[in-house]
């Protein structure tokens, strides 16, 4: 085998036990019992998944950008359930909840420079998990300075 080939065989196999590795670590939050550390658990998995996201793009690999998007996504909504889950008002209980904040607003705005280092053709791919992580962003904002809704 040519070098280039190896060294492409040795890319991919490096992204898939990323991927398999990242997979499990979302399953691990899920299994947190504690909500609040969950929430942060899912959140530093989303982290790692756009950082993924950007190494399989730039390398090529759209098929697995994408699904690294969707576990980014996937993973700031349990951060998001899990603290709707704890019944807490955030406003007498803002550490968990302040923290996801300003997590969310740090992944939109590398969302936004990611989307701009992409081609023009490939950026409306992200405008969907952009969207919904500006939804639960504003949320947790106004859970913050409004507190618990009443139903």
């Amino acid at each position: 085998m040519s070098r280039m080939r190896v060294m492409a065989w040795g890319a991919l196999l490096v992204s898939v036990v990323a991927a398999v590795s990242m997979a499990a670590e979302l399953d691990q939050a899920r299994a947190e019992p504690n909500l609040e550390k969950r929430s942060k658990l899912a959140l530093d998995n989303a982290d790692a998944a756009l950082r993924a996201a950007r190494a399989a793009y730039r390398t090529g690999d759209t098929a697995a950008s994408a699904a690294k998007m969707k576990e980014l996504q996937d993973s700031v909504d349990l951060a998001y359930m899990s603290l709707a889950d704890t019944g807490k008002n955030p406003r007498k209980s803002p550490k968990y909840f302040k923290q996801a904040e300003m997590v969310t607003r740090e992944l939109g705005r590398k969302l936004d420079d990611f989307q701009h280092e992409m081609s023009y053709n490939d950026r409306p791919s992200l405008d969907a998990v952009k969207v919904r992580i500006q939804q639960v962003h504003d949320d947790l904002l106004t859970g913050l300075m409004e507190g618990r809704k009443k139903k």
